[in-house]
């Protein structure tokens, strides 16, 4: 028979056990909570039937939707990521995440890439002088908007979408090769449900938030690099042609998902880069607060692989 003592202790262990699972369950429901259905219909890329005259230097937001410099004044700090990040207000009380750091450059020129050929992006802005009241004064910080006409949803993910393999999806595969990008991971994607403006209609618009591990090398952790035109410059593009498959140089994370890309694929991407004027890609990097002789370096090298994806989509490109 089972002693007073024995019970107690056996009490004791099962409040403990409880009081340490409390956190874990509310924790779970909290996730759960978090996760929302998209909505409205999914969009990942709309037509870009404007392409020839989008402006790369503006972006997404254009003119009208500028940060009012006069006054930038600090709210809170932001987590998470590897750049310093600020929640700020301009004049006007429109509200801004502040990057501040290496990747400001190569997010804010990724960005304008993504939507001169029809992705939906964050509406981003580069300040090459930037004060902060509250935080400082900083050199090249990335202005990303936060309206309040767009809710900011959930994370998507990489492997399960609405759009795996369609072209847009390969399409913004091949993207994130051209530029570099080797940070592929979900936590950087985010889903925008808004009201598009011509339709009237609610749109779930899945966006890459975070660009800016790109225009470097990719590799291992060792090797990688961010925002270094001269690492970008000299990198490998395309290695190979096996049938119908493009084995591209990609060494960052989640890289089995590049190993379905097909010339087609190069091909449909490709045919609308190249409809993007050099003028246009130098605005891309000329956002970014690039220097004239980077401008260059840049702007030279996206043009070559812009090149190199329509001459392997040619019939004549297959290697054996």
């Amino acid at each position: 028979m089972m002693s007073k003592l024995n019970l107690r202790r056996i009490s004791v262990v099962l409040m403990l056990l409880f009081a340490f699972a409390l956190p874990s369950i509310a924790q779970g429901d909290k996730t759960k909570k978090k996760q929302r259905r998209p909505a409205g219909t999914p969009v990942l890329w709309s037509d870009p039937t404007d392409i020839a005259s989008r402006n790369l230097f503006l972006g997404a937001g254009g003119k009208q939707m500028k940060p009012d410099l006069r006054r930038v004044t600090f709210v809170e700090d932001k987590k998470g990521g590897y750049s310093k990040k600020y929640r700020v207000k301009d004049a006007s009380g429109h509200s801004w995440v502040a990057k501040i750091g290496k990747e400001a450059q190569s997010d804010t020129a990724a960005n304008r890439l993504l939507w001169a050929v029809g992705y939906p992006t964050e509406v981003a802005y580069l300040v090459p002088t930037l004060t902060i009241h509250g935080k400082g004064t900083f050199k090249n910080v990335r202005l990303e908007a936060r309206p309040k006409s767009i809710d900011r949803g959930d994370e998507w993910k990489w492997a399960n979408n609405p759009f795996v393999g369609t072209p847009a999806f390969q399409g913004l595969k091949v993207m994130m090769l051209l530029i570099n990008n080797w940070d592929i991971k979900d936590s950087n994607n985010v889903i925008f449900n808004a009201r598009n403006r011509r339709t009237g209609t609610t749109e779930a618009r899945y966006v890459i938030s975070d660009l800016g591990g790109s225009l470097g090398k990719t590799g291992n952790f060792i090797t990688r690099s961010r925002n270094k035109p001269s690492d970008f410059v000299k990198s490998e593009f395309i290695e190979s042609v096996k049938g119908d498959i493009i084995d591209f140089n990609y060494g960052g994370k989640n890289k089995s998902l590049f190993k379905d890309i097909t010339v087609e694929d190069a091909r449909w991407i490709g045919r609308l880069l190249e409809r993007l004027s050099d003028e246009q890609i130098r605005d891309a990097f000329r956002a970014a607060n690039y220097s004239p002789a980077d401008v260059d370096l840049l702007s030279n090298a996206m043009r070559k692989r812009i090149d190199s994806l329509n001459s392997v989509a040619s019939p004549v490109a297959s290697v054996p």
